[in-house]
C-alpha cells in the first residue's frame, strides 16, 4: 500500500504531467517586452564591453558567455516554479553569449553579416521545426517537459545570436546606420503585432516573429548608444550604457518578483 501511494506521489509530480506543471516562465504582458528589449540591448552592450573595450576578443568572450549561460540554464531547468531573476538570467546570457558568437562569425571567420544572418536563420528555423515535430506545439504554454524547456531556450539561444548578425546587417551593410536600423526593426515589429490583432494569425507564430525581432532591435539600440558620434552612435560608451541599462532592469525585474510573491500569498 504504501508503495502505490509512492509511486502515486512520483506520478503526479513528473514533468510529463500537464497537472503538475509548475509555472516556470512569465505571462506575455507589456512588462515582459519591455524587459526583453532592455536585456537584448544590455546583451549588445555587455558583449561588446567584453570582447572590444576589454580586448578580450569575441572567441574567448563567448566561451565565458556560453559557460555562464550552461550554469544559469542548469539553475531554470532545475527550478520548480518560475523565478524572475533566474529566467531572466538566462535571456540575458543567450544575449551576451548571441552577441559574441555572431561578431565571431561575422567578423573573426568573416562571414559577413549577410551570410552569418542567413546561416542562423537555416538554424533557427531547424530547431523550431525539430521543436514542433517533437512536441507538436512550440508554444510557451504547452511547455510542460523538460525536453519542451530544452528546446525552447535553444531557440531563444539561437534567436538572439541571429539578432545581432541581422542588427548589424542593417545598420552597417544597408546603410541605415544604427538609428535607421533600429526604426526599421521597431517599425517591423509593430507592423507584426498590429497585423496578428487585425488579420487574427496565430498568436504563437505572431509572439515568435516579434521575440525574434526585438533582437536586432536590441543590437542597433545597444550600438547607437555606445558608438562613437563619428560612426553615427551617441558616443555613451559600453561601460556607461551598460550600467544604466543594469539599473533599469533591476528595477522591471524588482517590481515583476514583488507582484509574484504578492500574487503568491493567500488571499
Amino acid at each position: 500500500m504504501r508503495l502505490r501511494q509512492f509511486a502515486v506521489r512520483i506520478k503526479g509530480t513528473s514533468l510529463t504531467n500537464p497537472e503538475s506543471q509548475m509555472k516556470k516562465l512569465p505571462e506575455i504582458t507589456l512588462a515582459f517586452w519591455i524587459t526583453k528589449i532592455l536585456i537584448t540591448t544590455l546583451g549588445e552592450t555587455a558583449g561588446d564591453l567584453m570582447s572590444m573595450t576589454l580586448n578580450l576578443g569575441y572567441a574567448v568572450s563567448s566561451e565565458i558567455f556560453f559557460s555562464l549561460f550552461a550554469v544559469a540554464l542548469s539553475g531554470q531547468l532545475f527550478a520548480k516554479r518560475y523565478i524572475p531573476t533566474l529566467f531572466w538570467v538566462v535571456i540575458l546570457t543567450t544575449s551576451t553569449a548571441g552577441t559574441t558568437l555572431s561578431d565571431y562569425m561575422d567578423r573573426s571567420l568573416h562571414f559577413g553579416y549577410a551570410l552569418g544572418s542567413a546561416i542562423l536563420i537555416t538554424v533557427l528555423v531547424l530547431v523550431i521545426s525539430v521543436w514542433k515535430l517533437t512536441e507538436r506545439s512550440i508554444s510557451m504554454n504547452d511547455i510542460k517537459t523538460r525536453r519542451s524547456e530544452v528546446f525552447y531556450w535553444i531557440t531563444i539561444l539561437f534567436s538572439n545570436t541571429l539578432g545581432t548578425a541581422l542588427g548589424d546587417y542593417l545598420a552597417d551593410d544597408s546603410g541605415l546606420g544604427f538609428a535607421g536600423g533600429a526604426a526599421v526593426i521597431a517599425g517591423s515589429i509593430a507592423i507584426v503585432a498590429i497585423a496578428g490583432k487585425l488579420l487574427k494569425l496565430s498568436p504563437v507564430a505572431v509572439f515568435w516573429v516579434c521575440f525574434v525581432l526585438t533582437r536586432p532591435l536590441g543590437a542597433t539600440v545597444g550600438d547607437l548608444m555606445t558608438k562613437d558620434p563619428g560612426k553615427g552612435g551617441l558616443g555613451f560608451g559600453t561601460l556607461s550604457s551598460s550600467m544604466v541599462l543594469i539599473v533599469a532592469l533591476a528595477i522591471m525585474i524588482l517590481t515583476q518578483s514583488y507582484k509574484d510573491r504578492k500574487a503568491a500569498l493567500p488571499k
